[in-house]
């Protein structure tokens, strides 16, 4: 009666005694013509149930496909901080290791810096495409490095901007 069957033959018997051989497709009981009220109410109510089943199925896996990436995305964060704090340099022969604008560099001016401090950088390829030439500023994002190569030397703090007043 709800199977998916395609193109089977009504079988109801006509006016004049014979059976139908209406084809008709899907859930149901018989050809249009002779489904009765209730056997409607039957199909549409079939076919609104497997619908509704339908979309919680669906609600329910991407509920549950967004919580396998959130718990993915955690895993992945936890590693990297595992990884970070094996990795990291605060010291590097003596000067202190920080993170500018995302690169690694070394401190050997008095005192150490903080978290936002300004810095003025020493010039390389890059930033004299970006900047000019001559040294450009950044910001200490970082303390510590997980850069294990070279590390340029910071010039010295970036002089700090006059405030504009309104």
């Amino acid at each position: 009666m709800f199977e998916e069957v395609h193109h089977r033959p009504c079988g109801r018997p006509t006016k004049s005694g014979t059976p139908c051989r209406a084809q008709f497709s899907g859930p149901g009981f018989a050809c249009k013509l002779h489904t009765t009220d209730h056997e409607k109410a039957l199909v549409q109510a079939y076919q609104q149930g497997f619908e509704t089943g339908r979309a919680q199925e669906r609600e329910r896996r991407l509920r549950a496909e967004a919580a396998q990436v959130e718990h993915l995305e955690r895993q992945i964060r936890t590693l990297r901080e595992e990884l970070d704090a094996k990795n990291r340099r605060f010291e590097v022969d003596g000067d202190q290791a920080v993170t500018v604008d995302g690169y690694g560099y070394r401190w050997s001016g008095p005192g150490t810096l903080e978290v936002g401090d300004r810095v003025l950088l020493p010039e390389n390829y890059v930033s004299a495409l970006r900047h000019g030439p001559g040294p450009f500023p950044g910001t200490v994002t970082e303390l510590g490095t997980i850069y294990t190569g070279i590390l340029s030397t910071i010039i010295s703090r970036a002089p700090a901007t006059p405030r504009q007043t309104g």
